[in-house]
Parts: structure tokens; sequence; C-alpha cells
């Protein structure tokens, strides 16, 4: 039973019952009800985000991420088959492809890296997964720049194979003169005494000593660069360029059999043994220089000697004489 309410009358002296209005007890009901339907939302809310509470769309959610969780697993483990897969190409690549095709590894470091500056994953951050998308997405990448790197490092290599004969062809592989036309070895590559200041000094090639006259031949196939007496101490000298990094020079000639910018193959004859500039008696000197550098004629006689005859002129050659020029 609801609770009656009176005032006080102080002109009357008296005490009178207080009526209380019908819109106003709707309204206090209707408040009572919002505010009752109020803390209900709110106890709903709170129930919803607390794990003792757990939705048809929350248990949904939860199995697609457990279901994400496994798809980026097996993604990892599919990335370190191809990982180890990759690794075994790479390796054959820098020690067996590369190596055969006298090209330059690529170092580890190439292969592996990684991608700076600007940080490429930050819409990936901020989840609560985010450190296992980063990471696998990180792992692909560098995955994918391996593949690419490795695929240019292939494409090389197969230009290198298709180009393989001509550089065989290229590479001063013989003697410029025949042993049955040589006098003597007179001189090899290496320290020597100068003939002209008794000074031991650098001579960059080998001496071949035969009578003038004798045939020289071109070594490997190449572009003849020079066929002139323009450089002070050679003579008359002849300077094929083969490509591939090789160029050889033949000075102290007597005359030429070629001029600059004719195409030679190797055994062509490109001129004859004389005693033209710096020289002191008819011989044949004979360069041979890689990527710039002289190198030692001797290493690339194997295509028309056989090993005794090649241990023969290894000996002459490495002996500190005297040099003609």
């Amino acid at each position: 039973m609801a609770k009656v309410k009176y005032y006080y009358d102080p002109e009357k002296l008296a005490f009178h019952k207080i009526k209380t209005k019908k819109g106003k007890k709707i309204g206090v009901a209707l408040l009572f009800v919002a505010a009752s339907a109020l803390f209900g939302f709110l106890c709903f809310v709170v129930l919803l985000n607390t794990p003792f509470f757990e939705t048809p769309k929350d248990r949904l959610l939860t199995r697609e991420i457990d279901n994400m969780k496994l798809q980026y697993e097996l993604l990892n483990r599919k990335a370190a088959l191809m990982e180890e897969a990759l690794g075994n190409v790479e390796e054959r690549d820098n020690n067996l492809y590369r190596t055969y095709f006298n090209a330059t590894p690529i170092p580890e470091e190439q292969r592996k890296a990684g991608f700076g500056g600007v940080n490429r994953y930050k819409e990936l951050e901020g989840y609560n997964n985010s450190d296992l998308v980063k990471n696998t997405t990180k792992r692909i990448d560098v995955l994918s720049k391996e593949i690419v790197i490795q695929s240019k490092s292939l494409d090389e290599i197969a230009k290198l194979a298709k180009d393989k004969e001509k550089l065989l062809s290229a590479i001063p592989a013989i003697q410029p003169v025949k042993n049955e036309d040589l006098r003597q070895m007179a001189s090899g590559f290496g320290y020597r005494s100068d003939p002209f200041t008794k000074v031991r000094k650098f001579h960059a090639g080998m001496d071949f000593s035969a009578r003038s006259g004798t045939v020289i031949y071109a070594t490997g196939d190449g572009v003849v660069s020079a066929a002139d007496n323009k450089m002070s101490g050679y003579g008359n000298r002849v300077v094929i360029n083969h490509g591939y990094g090789y160029q050889t020079l033949y000075g102290h000639m007597s005359k030429f059999a070629v001029k600059a910018g004719q195409r030679v193959k190797r055994g062509d004859i490109i001129g004859y043994v004389g005693s033209t500039g710096r020289s002191e008696a008819p011989h044949l000197h004979y360069e041979v220089h890689k990527n710039g550098t002289v190198v030692n004629p001797l290493n690339f006689y194997y295509g028309n000697i056989s090993a005794k005859e090649y241990v023969l002129i290894a000996k002459l050659a490495n002996q500190e004489n005297q040099s003609l020029d």
C-alpha cells in the first residue's frame, strides 16, 4: 500500500493530505521503466564483453581467427620448404654454375637483404596477431626478393652458357709462334734483366726468339684494335680485343698481315717476326691482358701443345735470364 503524505497549513492550523496528480505518476513510472531499461542494456553490454558470455557471432569470429592462425602456420611451413629448396639452388648457382662460367658469386648479404627505410608494415600493427602477420609478410617479401635475384642470376647463366662456345674461341689458347719455328724461348713473364740497362725490371710478357719473317698467329678470335708503331718500345705491334675481358699484344713485328678493325680467328696470320722498336734481336714479344691486368701467357698454351712440351716451355720461361726488349 502506498504511503499517504500530508502537509501542514499554518493559516488553518491543520494537516491536509497531499494528492499526487495522475500525470506525474505516469511520468515517474515511465522514468523508472527507462532507467531500468538503461541499466539492463548496460548490464547486457558488460556481459557481452566478458569471457563468460559468448554469442554465436563471437564463436564464429573465434573460429575464423583460429583458422587464420592455422593458415599462417601452414604458410610458414611452406615458406620454410621454399627457403630450403631455394637455398640449394643458390648454393649450386654460386659454387657450380657461376664458378664454371667464371662469373662472380652473388654475396649472401645481397641475397638475404631485407627492406630498409620506411616502415612497410605499419598498416599491420595494432592488432592481436600483428606479430604473426608482420613476421610472415616479411618472410614472404624476403623470399620473393631472393627468387627475383636467383631468376636474374639464372638468366645471366643461360646467356653465358649460350656464349660459352664464343668464349672458348675468344680465349687466347695457343702459342703465337709454332714450336717448329722457334729458335728458343728467350724470356718469360716476371722480373728479368733489361738487355739495354742491365737493370732487373718486370717483363710483362714472353719473348719468342725466331728468324725474321717467321709467321705470327692470332691466339684467339677477336677484332684487331691496333696495327701500328705508335706505342714506344714495341715497334710494329698488333693488339687484338677478344672480348670477355681478354686482350693480346704482339710486338716487334717486321710487317703486318692485318689492319685495325679487322676480325680474326684463332690461327689466322696477323704478322711476321721482326726486331722493330726497342729490341735486341728478332723475336716476338707477346702479352695477355685480362680485365685490364697483364697476366702470364704461359697459362694459356693449352690449345696446341702437349703436356711434355708445356713442361719444357714452362721450365725455360721461368728461368730468370735476360729479356730481348
